[in-house]
């Protein structure tokens, strides 16, 4: 089964922007720069709260140990698209950045480790995207103490933007299985790894920590439902 879910922290942002620029007609450039801080300020409170909220089932489950370790990896983190490879805020194409995870783990006895996950993604479509969709490409995989990898899934993550310029998308992962050697070996032997699929030129702009915002026009978020993969 599968839906797309785009978090309902837009619905309360949306309106936001109009409400805000009645409020501070011509005051200048400050007062501007004020009532934007303001709307990322609450746009951030809200999403936070949903996302808070959002807990995947398997964490409650009573384990024979603890369970792998869940993470992002750095490189990979962010999506960030370039033209003519010019690494400037008027030339990003479409965006991205995975902001959260929140998973769970169950196990017993000599039973292998299921895991699953919800990723919470940013996505945005900046001055130089084509087009108002994007099916974005990222994989987990599972390592190893030797962070030696066991296995590795690539997933699709198609995206509308309308007429938005930034939305949250929130992609379910269940029946991630990790088979056990022993009853003793724990899920502390194991990493689960998700990144986004980057070119060499991403992975350095990762690795050197330049940052731009997701989206790099106004700031409208959408809302909508939600993807689960099985």
């Amino acid at each position: 089964m599968r839906r797309l879910l785009l978090l309902a922290a837009a619905a309360v942002a949306v309106a936001a922007p109009f409400a805000a620029h009645a409020q501070y007609p011509g005051s200048g450039r400050q007062a501007d720069d004020q009532r934007k801080q303001q709307e990322e300020d609450a746009k951030k409170k809200k999403r936070d709260k949903d996302w808070g909220d959002r807990q995947a089932a398997l964490p409650q489950l009573r384990n024979a140990g603890p369970c792998p370790f869940v993470k992002t990896l750095y490189d990979a983190g962010r999506y960030v698209e370039f033209k003519d490879n010019k690494e400037a805020s008027a030339d990003v194409g479409f965006s991205g950045e995975i902001q959260g995870i929140s998973s769970g783990c169950a196990y017993k006895d000599d039973e292998p480790i299921k895991v699953e996950m919800d990723i919470l993604f940013e996505l945005g479509k900046g001055p130089q995207a084509q087009g108002s969709s994007k099916t974005y490409h990222y994989w987990v995989a599972v390592t190893d103490r030797n962070r030696d990898v066991i296995a590795r899934q690539n997933f699709d993550l198609p995206v509308n933007f309308g007429d938005k310029d930034r939305v949250y998308v929130t992609d379910s992962i269940a029946n991630i299985v990790i088979p056990r050697g022993a009853a003793t070996t724990s899920g502390a032997n194991f990493e689960v790894l998700i990144g986004f699929d980057v070119t060499p030129q991403m992975a350095d702009f990762n690795r050197l920590g330049k940052r731009f915002r997701v989206n790099a026009g106004t700031t409208t978020v959408a809302s909508g439902g939600a993807t689960t993969r099985r």
